[in-house]
């Protein structure tokens, strides 16, 4: 490719990028490369950065540099109610809304037979524990897919028996449709007319 290694090596580490294939990332790279001062310098420090100081919340899996999310550690937060969503960009998703004044907890993924994704793997045993401290609604905000209702119904069983409200996003979710690529304006509407779980 360019005969330079480590040129070489960034745009292989950059085309495994979601959304970015070989071509997008050799653009991406002779970009950052041609404009060091401002792209390249910035983001290799802003890497590090992230490297060393960006870890999981310990309490629901969102992304921050403390033990504890500013979501989770915000008094005004409604701890009472507890959206379940299935990747951090989910999450960010609903914050962006500003319809949502609950609390958070991130499955990492959605439970899949052929891919062997199980309970253990989702952190669904974390959230049965945290569903005892006090939560009187889960809202399950999960992709309106196969995977998302097998999930969705798998932690109703788990769930069953703790006095506590089930409800899922409105259909105003499309079948098929993943909440990171929702606008604010579905989200907002479908978490207003959220239902129980049947």
């Amino acid at each position: 490719m360019s005969g330079t290694r480590a040129v070489d090596t960034l745009i292989d580490l950059m085309a495994r990028l979601p959304g970015l294939g070989p071509r997008s990332a050799r653009r991406a790279v002779l970009a950052m490369i041609r404009s060091r001062g401002l792209l390249l310098d910035p983001l290799a420090q802003a890497l590090a950065e992230v490297a060393r100081d960006v870890r999981e919340c310990v309490r629901c899996g969102n992304i921050a540099t403390e033990d504890l999310c500013p979501i989770c550690t915000d008094a005004r937060r409604d701890a009472r109610q507890l959206a379940v969503v299935q990747e951090v960009s989910d999450l960010w998703a609903m914050e962006r809304t500003l319809a949502f004044k609950g609390r958070y907890f991130v499955l990492g993924g959605l439970l899949s037979a052929l891919d062997g994704v199980t309970p253990e793997r989702l952190r669904i045993p974390k959230l049965v524990r945290n569903c005892a401290e006090g939560v009187d609604e889960v809202i399950l905000a999960l992709s309106a897919t196969i995977d998302g209702q097998t999930t969705a119904h798998y932690i109703a069983e788990q769930l069953a028996g703790q006095g506590i409200t089930l409800t899922t996003l409105a259909q105003g979710v499309p079948v098929g449709g993943e909440l990171d690529f929702l606008d604010d304006g579905t989200i907002s509407a479908a978490l207003r007319a959220r239902k129980g779980l049947q």
